[in-house]
């Protein structure tokens, strides 16, 4: 009888560790081959990992909630073959080690105005604390390397699950570190002040609670969503440039092919890939917003991936990402949008299907909002938000002279990087954008 090793796979160039959710099978449980046997976690998105041969459940290697470095074994499953069975070789067996040494020199230079400060050294965090908080093995190097005790570990607030400190907890928590130790503790009175009902903390506030309240802790998609965009609104200045296009070609295009489209591809025609269309061409024309900053180094992206944001049935956002958006025509655009956008209500997207993007777009329009001032999805410099469709009353050029008509009228918000992407730039992108909409041909064929 052979033991198999199950490996935490690889879900990602960037994803290095996942949380172990929820386990599918027990010990002793019997398991065909490709069967989930549990399901995980990333900052990116949820999975499952599914048994790599047929045979019997022997050993759990790790808890609902633990935190499992990429490489390191979930799981051991006998079979009924003679000889020991090799892990799979598209597992990694190596788990790059975290650049704790970076991190500590950026936090030096930020403190001290110079990175040859030395940091003290401190004892081996543990894994969980005599508190019972429990510490990720990212977090426990960071502190490590910065010289953070357990005893001052405990004392940064956590926002992650049950409190847990997360690495942008520790990272926010280093350029004020040992602040409060310099400072000489003054004796304080207080006077004694009565509260009808407790108070709510959040960060550093504290948030008094009125009558009928309600907490409701946020679930794990959504505290990873407000701490990505926490961090895009801190890592770059937002401008927003806006167009008015006049899309009544457009609209009435669509109306005309969408039933026999429907009819002879199966796939219903949104504006959704009409758009990504129009902006993949003016991303053509101009690269400049097809970027991403690092530092002081721009990268031009040669690949055109373009992320569509996506809301999921419990409100939380997902934004898949369609590659080589650039190499599609409208029909293989169609097919993408529509598949993705199936899988991401259902949450069966893979982790390297929201990984990649290098522009994005989101339809704010799909609940009935005429404009948006979209957040940038980082590391990329700028994302489009196009508002809904509407009949408005406008002034169009006709030969006799100008005229007033009822016009399919819709409203196009660019919000970009200023560190990288100047307003000429990024009013001009929109303006293309806009004038690809407007200009489209009524008798196209697909």
């Amino acid at each position: 009888m052979a033991k198999v090793e199950v490996l935490m796979p690889k879900m990602g160039e960037s994803v290095a560790e996942a949380t172990v959710i929820k386990w599918l099978k027990e010990v002793g449980d019997t398991i065909e081959m490709d069967e989930p046997i549990m399901e995980i976690a990333t900052d990116k998105v949820d999975s499952e990992i599914p048994s790599p041969v047929d045979g019997v459940l022997a050993e759990q290697c790790c808890q609902m909630d633990d935190v499992v470095q990429v490489g390191s074994p979930v799981a051991y499953i006998t079979t009924e073959a003679s000889e020991a069975v090799e892990a799979p070789k598209s597992a990694p067996t190596q788990v790059a080690e975290v650049a704790a040494a970076p991190i500590a020199e950026a936090a030096a230079v930020a403190l001290n105005g110079s990175s040859s400060n030395a940091v003290a050294e401190v004892g081996e965090v543990p894994r969980r604390s005599d508190s019972g908080r429990f510490y990720s093995p990212l977090v426990r190097t960071i502190a490590k390397t910065e010289g953070i005790s357990v005893q001052e570990l405990e004392t940064i607030p956590g926002s992650g699950r049950e409190g847990r400190v997360t690495k942008s907890d520790i990272l926010s928590y280093l350029p004020n570190k040992g602040a409060q130790s310099n400072v000489k503790a003054e004796p304080q009175v207080t006077a004694p002040v009565h509260h009808s009902k407790p108070l709510a903390s959040v960060g550093s506030q504290t948030i008094p609670l009125m009558e009928g309240d309600e907490i409701v802790e946020m679930d794990r998609m959504r505290k990873l969503i407000a701490e990505h965009m926490v961090m895009s609104v801190q890592t770059s200045p937002h401008v927003t440039s806006y167009v008015e296009a006049d899309v009544t070609n457009l609209v009435m295009w669509r109306n005309k092919v969408k039933g026999e489209f429907l009819k002879r591809e199966g796939e219903k025609l949104t504006f959704t890939p009409i758009f990504i269309e129009c902006l993949v061409n003016a991303i053509k024309e101009m690269p400049g917003v097809n970027v991403s900053l690092d530092g002081q180094n721009i990268i031009k992206r040669k690949s055109i991936n373009m992320g569509m944001a996506a809301a999921m049935p419990s409100g939380n956002l997902i934004v898949p990402v369609i590659k080589n958006a650039d190499q599609k025509n409208l029909l293989g655009l169609t097919k993408a949008v529509n598949d993705l956008a199936n899988r991401a209500r259902t949450n069966k997207l893979k982790p390297e299907e929201i990984q990649g993007g290098t522009y994005t777009l989101t339809n704010v329009g799909t609940f009935g909002n005429v404009m948006g001032t979209p957040i940038i999805n980082q590391p990329q410099v700028a994302i489009m938000a196009v508002g809904a469709i509407r009949k408005k009353p406008a002034v169009i050029e006709t030969p006799s002279g100008d005229a007033i008509a009822i016009r399919h009228m819709m409203f196009l918000s660019h919000s970009y990087d200023h560190r990288i992407v100047d307003g000429a730039l990024g009013g001009s992108f929109v303006r293309k954008v806009a004038d690809y909409l407007e200009n489209w041909d009524i008798n196209r064929t697909i």
